[in-house]
């Protein structure tokens, strides 16, 4: 069977080129791949991250808005990724170091319940907002299904499976 190799690839606009340079290198740990005076290409921990310089027509009023999620606002839109817990600890300790300020600090979401996860926000120097997570457990990235009474954890296929389930 042939294998498929995934990347998940992101452009963005950024309005400070050399800011966005240091700021996915130097604060966040990515790798500077080709560049121009209009763009930059990140290895950003395995993924294809680019950014765009936008034309200064271009309107960065943020979009923003805040949606729940487990009693908690998170920022929307917001990109990121699901880091291991070292990988997130030493990203959160590069940040406090650099001195680039937190817009939702480090802590942890859902505690002692499934999907349990170590969660930061940051907003890089052209308004675009990130979201780095490490989930206690990994397999739990993608469960579907949870009941906050039982803090049970199924599969959608599980559910359809058990005709006892009532939503």
């Amino acid at each position: 069977m042939k294998q498929i190799h995934t990347q998940f690839h992101l452009a963005i606009p950024v309005t400070d080129l050399e800011a966005s340079r240091q700021f996915y290198r130097d604060v966040l740990g990515g790798h500077e791949g080709r560049s121009t005076d209009n763009f930059i290409d990140f290895n950003f921990y395995g993924h294809h991250l680019v950014l765009h310089i936008a034309p200064q027509s271009y309107d960065r009023t943020p979009a923003m808005f805040e949606s729940k999620f487990h009693n908690e606002k998170v920022i929307v839109p917001h990109f990121g990724l699901n880091l291991d817990r070292q990988t997130w600890g030493d990203m959160a300790e590069r940040i406090k170091t650099q001195n680039y300020p937190f817009f939702d600090p480090p802590h942890v979401r859902m505690a002692g319940m499934p999907g349990e996860h170590a969660t930061m926000f940051v907003v890089d120097p052209s308004g675009n907002a990130l979201e780095f997570k490490a989930f206690k457990n990994h397999d739990e990235v993608f469960s579907k299904i949870f009941d906050p009474k039982t803090k049970d954890l199924s599969s959608l296929e599980t559910v359809v499976a058990d005709a006892s389930y009532q939503a």
